[in-house]
């Protein structure tokens, strides 16, 4: 049978003073192909395609992190001067989750990814998690990348939640690098994980039919050499296949 093609939303940058970019970190696309799947990058396209044409195309949504922000205007906060933001990635991914969920196409979010699917469902955003009072600093170390993307705090899973029955633990030390985090749960959606602050770490969609579930940290930073990683990509990767499967 064929690879599940997993599709991954791209950015849009303007690049060297010169043009608009579509892309997409290189380790998204070696995680998809670590979860089994086909990567498929989607153009940050906007509301000039319909999610359904796109939903057509692929068994799974991969929605990567990024350096960009979501356009505060989308869960009610006020723009910040200075702040990267990404209004196509944002016409492109936020119609597109919902529909995702409603059609039964497996959707991972992961860091900007896990924030879009908060907003999707309603939630809201801290823009400073750091300035928030009793607040941990979850911001990026300075450092090699493999000093960025070790272990930054632990986080503890939900006792009876799908992490902990995936992981089969209920603690563990996770890469969490982000300035940006959830101040609402968006509706329907469910907390799986928390930082030692009472942040929410991680979340699945309650009455999704596949797998719809979103974390904060990084795991396709060498993903094969992190259990809880492995983990996640297999489980959505199964979700995938079966729901190419059921297309067929």
């Amino acid at each position: 049978m064929a690879l599940p093609v997993i599709g991954i939303p791209c950015c849009r940058w303007w690049l060297n003073d010169s043009q608009f970019f579509h892309l997409v970190t290189e380790k998204y696309v070696e995680a998809a192909k670590g979860a089994g799947g086909l990567p498929l990058l989607i153009p940050a396209l906007g509301d000039t395609v319909a999610a359904s044409e796109i939903l057509d195309h692929v068994d799974g949504l991969l929605l990567t992190g990024s350096p960009s922000n979501i356009e505060p205007h989308h869960y009610g906060g006020t723009p910040i001067d200075g702040d990267f933001n990404d209004a196509r990635r944002d016409a492109t991914t936020l119609p597109l989750i919902r529909s995702a969920v409603d059609a039964g196409v497996p959707v991972f979010g992961i860091c900007r990814g896990f924030q879009e699917m908060n907003v999707a469902y309603g939630g809201s955003l801290h823009q400073a998690v750091h300035a928030q009072p009793g607040m941990l600093d979850h911001r990026e170390p300075a450092g090699k990348l493999d000093e960025r993307y070790g272990p930054a705090h632990p986080v503890s899973l939900v006792d009876g939640g799908l992490l902990h029955a995936l992981f089969g633990q209920t603690s563990v030390h996770v890469n969490s690098l982000h300035k940006q985090g959830i101040a609402t749960l968006g509706a329907g959606l469910v907390a799986e994980a928390h930082a030692p602050d009472g942040l929410i770490e991680a979340f699945r969609v309650a009455d999704a039919q596949r797998f719809a579930l979103a974390v904060q940290w990084h795991p396709e930073w060498k993903y094969w050499e992190n259990p809880l990683s492995q983990a996640l990509l297999s489980a959505f990767g199964t979700a995938c296949t079966q729901h190419a499967r059921s297309k067929r």
